[in-house]
């Protein structure tokens, strides 16, 4: 009896082992299918395990202007980034704290410098001087089970502010931080190639229903005068960026469109968020009409994005919109609002359930000061078409046709029209 006893505490033991093992395993990401270059032998998993993370994405972009701007021509722009995650719990038991870097390259042409010339940009990776520098380094602490969190560091606010999730499947740069907000500062706000020293408060209620967040970054992020490499510099008269947002997202459910009582094979993708957000900076900006400088740059948005429906058999799949519009002061800013409305289907062509199509536009109007002082067209208006095939989990072509009605708002330009595609590898 004694001997089964022993037996009973050895099976019992070696299964919990085995089951935690498993359990274990199957919260590893699947490098070897998602990504090019694989597991490296084991030793993403290695690192995984013990907290470090590391991440590697590609993106060519080819684009054409085949008609209007500022003349017609072909270029290639190219992006590279590497992620790196260090959760400091696992690796020093520091709970509930990591810290995250992103380093990246761009090169490739100026092309809506040098080929369309609107005010909204073309392509979300064309940046104003080919360099590599570090886009965010940063120390997050979590509290209560996340429902509190503190960062510190190098930050960029287009990664969790203003940003509806939906949006970000297209080229165009308004999809992203929206013109309002991205025109505004000297070097602009933090935001993409840029991030800058901040501090970030992010609070969220306790059926995570509602957040509130609020971050504060340097007025100037990097180096004007030298664009080259990673500027971190604080100047007396850089003034100070400040944001917030105060949102709600109610918890994901399954859709209602599943028949009564049938239980879902997929994760379901469902999109719910409206929020609304106010920024200004603390510095002097010269006005846009000569006429001095001006204390108040100042903003306020709204944001809202919606799963319209999910295919019954595929809840994975289905339609997603996202709206928004914001507007800023007049007086220092050559747009004085903005708005964009876009549609995102994933899944749209059977047996591509991982493709998605997107349509879009985004507007930008001409402030008073600006038209005046410069006798402009009242807006510019952008439309992208897009749609993003899945060749493999790590290789995605997504082909994009664009047009541009009053490039930057001069009457004396003709509207562009830009075809293009990305080609986008994870490793």
């Amino acid at each position: 009896m004694h001997l089964l006893k022993k037996t009973i505490v050895v099976i019992a033991a070696t299964c919990a082992l085995s089951a935690q093992a498993m359990a274990e395993e199957a919260e590893l990401p699947n490098w070897q299918e998602d990504t090019l270059t694989g597991d490296w032998g084991g030793l993403r998993a290695d690192l995984y395990k013990k907290g470090i993370e590391l991440g590697f994405t590609h993106k060519s972009d080819v684009l054409a202007n085949v008609s209007g701007g500022l003349k017609r021509g072909v270029a290639w722009l190219g992006h590279t980034e590497a992620r790196f995650s260090f959760d400091l719990e696992k690796l020093w038991g520091w709970d509930g704290t990591t810290i995250y870097a992103v380093y990246h390259s761009d090169l490739g042409s100026k092309f809506n410098s040098n080929y369309v010339g609107g005010f909204m940009g073309v392509d979300n990776i064309e940046v104003g001087t080919n360099t590599a520098q570090f886009y965010q380094a940063y120390a997050q602490k979590n509290f209560l089970d996340n429902h509190i969190s503190v960062l510190a560091g190098l930050y960029a606010i287009d990664t969790e502010f203003y940003v509806p999730e939906t949006s970000g499947i297209f080229l165009q740069p308004p999809y992203g931080m929206a013109n309002e907000v991205a025109q505004a500062g000297i070097n602009g706000p933090a935001i993409f190639p840029l991030g800058a020293l901040a501090v970030r408060l992010k609070l969220k209620s306790p059926g995570e229903h509602f957040y509130a967040m609020a971050a504060l970054t340097d007025g100037v992020p990097g180096n004007p005068n030298d664009q080259h490499g990673t500027s971190i510099r604080l100047d007396k008269g850089d003034g100070t960026f400040f944001i917030a947002e105060f949102g709600y997202t109610p918890p994901k459910a399954v859709p209602p469109l599943l028949p009564a009582g049938a239980q879902a094979q997929e994760e379901t993708e469902t999109f719910n968020k409206t929020a609304i957000g106010y920024w200004r900076y603390s510095g002097q900006f010269d006005a846009i009409d000569g006429s001095g400088s001006r204390h108040r740059n100042q903003g306020i948005y709204l944001i809202a994005e919606r799963t319209l429906f999910n295919e019954k058999e595929h809840p994975s799949q289905g339609l997603a919109a996202f709206l928004r519009f914001g507007v800023a002061s007049d007086s220092v800013n050559q747009a004085d609002w903005s708005g964009s409305l876009g549609l995102r289907y994933r899944g749209l062509i059977a047996g591509r359930d991982d493709d998605i199509a997107g349509l879009a536009v985004t507007v930008n109007h001409a402030g008073n000061t600006y038209r005046q002082a410069n006798a402009s067209e009242s807006h510019e208006a952008n439309f992208e078409a897009t749609y993003r095939a899945q060749i493999t989990p790590y290789f995605a072509v997504q082909p994009s046709v664009q047009l541009i009605t009053n490039p930057n708002m001069d009457a004396s330009m003709k509207n562009a029209w830009v075809i293009g595609s990305r080609f986008e590898v994870e490793f």
